[in-house]
């Protein structure tokens, strides 16, 4: 049999018996090593070059600086402020936890890390207005996929050292995309809302009423001007950024809510470092999967394939957004980088695609698989908070899966809607 399809066959193999990813990529890439004479030698080498590189540092301070702003709870101010604006539209706290979820995935960076920190505050206060508990909390875990996009963005930070593709110019490249599929999320928000008579009963707030909110928000407000200004302002990079963005939360926590305890920040410490690890063993075996497939040629045979099924590139991207879609219901967002990046590198130079708006469009793909089991991470984190079934959150989820495959296409064949801004600010 061809050595590419054993590899990848036995890669699926190991998933579907239930070994973890970072295992299953890790016992493949040995296997291969040793049967094939590849040198087993290099494995240490490897994947220390795999994690040993500045800009993953990225990494671990913004999954840092995510648990932070959850636990301070930066994030309800943030509600609050939204909320006195368009909470009295019908669906009007759906249309809130849409906003929220923009403006919070531009200061932590992780979607997982979203939904835990907007689902905590408005799952409940949908329920308790009436709102259906599975609708809300697929609205939470859907709308929580911006957060891939609007940076800072720990998913563009793996593509951007795989494929040597400026960060801050993939940031720039993610506002736009991020922000549409925020905006197609509110039709069905508001059609499902109107049809069953949630929300709609609040009232325009007073001035007065403004001003009290807006104290309470504006650190969470500032957020994302701090982070983002200070890497478009040419102050600092992305990768200091992150420590930005830490020692940001921390003084908030500390200084201005007052709610940062030594016991709350052992505990954040404590998961963040667990996080980071898996993150981290991930990147390291995933780049060693990646090495061995090149080495082995089967990659290169992987995309000379594809171009023998067609070379028009309408049904190329046709068929690279299925086979991606498919692959975020089994892998994880970065390692389908790492297994799918070094198949679709030479499809990117053959068609002369830009790799802003390719990794636009492959993140897109990836935040819609954290909605589609059975590996869904952000549906397993809001049913979690909710309290049911997975069945029930997955059925819920339908409308807002078919509205962010809406997005998905405007992104794939309107590349200026991701290049558009990185060539206004000279990233491009």
């Amino acid at each position: 049999m061809d050595p590419g399809v054993l590899f990848f066959a036995l890669f699926f193999l190991l998933l579907f018996i239930g070994v973890p990813i970072a295992v299953s990529v890790g016992v493949t890439s040995l296997v291969f090593l040793w049967v094939y004479h590849l040198g087993i030698y290099v494995v240490s080498s490897n994947v220390f070059a795999n994690i040993a590189k500045f800009p993953l540092l990225a990494i671990p301070f913004f999954i840092l600086a995510g648990f932070i702003m959850d636990r301070v709870a930066i994030s309800r101010g943030l509600v609050k402020f939204i909320n006195l604006f368009i909470g009295p539209i019908p669906g009007g706290l759906g249309l809130v936890t849409i906003a929220g979820c923009v403006i919070f995935g531009a200061i932590s960076g992780t979607g997982p890390a979203d939904t835990a920190a907007l689902g905590a505050v408005m799952i409940p206060a949908m329920v308790n207005r009436g709102y259906d508990k599975g609708f809300a909390a697929a609205l939470v875990a859907s709308a929580s996929t911006t957060d891939v996009l609007i940076p800072p963005s720990v998913a563009f930070v793996v593509y951007g050292v795989i494929t040597e593709t400026s960060i801050g110019g993939l940031y720039a490249a993610g506002v736009i995309p991020g922000l549409i599929m925020g905006l197609v999320l509110v039709p069905p928000v508001y059609l499902i809302s109107k049809r069953n008579g949630w929300g709609g009963e609040g009232r325009v707030a007073t001035l007065s009423e403004i001003w009290k909110v807006l104290k309470e928000a504006i650190w969470g407000l500032m957020a994302p001007v701090v982070i983002l200004g200070g890497i478009y302002g040419g102050i600092f990079t992305p990768t200091e950024a992150a420590i930005v963005a830490v020692f940001y939360g921390f003084f908030v926590g500390v200084f201005i809510l007052r709610n940062l305890t030594l016991k709350i920040l052992y505990e954040i410490l404590r998961d963040a470092a667990i996080s980071t690890a898996v993150v981290m063993c991930v990147v390291a075996f995933a780049g060693l999967f990646a090495w061995t497939g090149s080495t082995m040629g089967i990659m290169d045979r992987a995309s000379k394939t594809l171009l023998t099924l067609t070379e028009n590139p309408i049904f190329v991207l046709m068929l690279l957004n299925l086979m991606l879609i498919v692959a975020g219901m089994l892998l994880d967002a970065i390692s389908i980088y790492y297994v799918f990046l070094p198949i679709f590198i030479p499809l990117m130079k053959h068609f002369n695609w830009d790799p802003m708006w390719f990794g636009v469009m492959m993140t897109v793909n990836l935040a819609i698989g954290t909605l589609t089991p059975p590996v869904a991470l952000n549906l397993y984190v809001a049913c979690n908070l909710a309290k049911i079934s997975m069945e029930r959150i997955s059925k819920a989820a339908i409308p807002f899966i078919l509205a962010l495959i809406v997005a998905l296409m405007l992104i794939t064949y309107i590349p200026s809607l991701s290049l558009w801004l990185p060539e206004l600010l000279g990233l491009h």
